[in-house]
């Protein structure tokens, strides 16, 4: 081994330990240490150490280790941030994922479901499975914002499960910040969902 591989070998592996157990990347987070290759080759040895752990095509992560469990599994928000940060893509929790995530229903999905605007994908985590579903940019112009998230729970549920218990559990959850956002993205969501949402938005949240 070289000592420019050496090199780029010490700075990944500190910048890998610098963010810590339970960190997600991908060969990009290190750009600036050294040529793809060189990276691409670091990656390789602390791959073969056990230091890093593959979880996909491109994308890595400095697992968490428990004394009774062993490694475990990384957090759904880091993978999601990896890939994020990784394409420069959008992405939006969808299906009963979405609806977990506002309280709607204590389903928790072993297939997490986001809507992007990046390349459909999958992405295997033991035995949960992510998958990015590349869709409209009508359905993206909410993503990242709680409208987004609303609109794509209560899509799960669908207009016949949706009723006072649905606005109670949301008008208890949405700060009065998010009721001005669902004012404002309103024209975004399907018909039937528009008077439940300008109903949530002229509902103050303050006690």
């Amino acid at each position: 081994m070289g000592r420019h591989s050496t090199s780029t070998d010490t700075h990944v592996l500190a910048r890998i330990h610098q963010n810590g157990p339970g960190w997600v990347f991908t060969p990009s987070a290190f750009h600036d240490l050294g040529s793809r290759t060189a990276i691409a080759l670091a990656l390789l040895r602390h791959k073969r150490a056990g230091t890093i752990r593959p979880l996909g095509r491109g994308l890595y992560d400095y697992p968490r280790r428990d004394p009774q469990l062993g490694l475990l599994s990384p957090s759904t928000d880091a993978v999601v941030a990896a890939l994020k940060g990784r394409d420069s893509i959008r992405i939006q929790p969808t299906g009963a994922y979405a609806a977990n995530l506002l309280g709607l229903s204590t389903q928790v999905p072993m297939k997490l479901v986001f809507l992007t605007d990046g390349p459909s994908r999958l992405v295997r985590l033991g035995q949960q499975v992510i998958q990015l579903r590349r869709t409209t940019p009508r359905n993206m112009a909410t993503a990242g914002r709680i409208s987004g998230l609303v609109i794509q729970g209560l899509r799960h549920l669908g207009q016949s499960q949706v009723g006072e218990t649905t606005f109670s559990l949301l008008n208890q959850r949405l700060t009065d910040k998010d009721k001005a956002q669902l004012r404002e993205d309103v024209s975004f969501a399907p018909a039937w969902m528009v008077p439940m949402l300008r109903r949530l938005a002229q509902t103050s949240s303050s006690p």
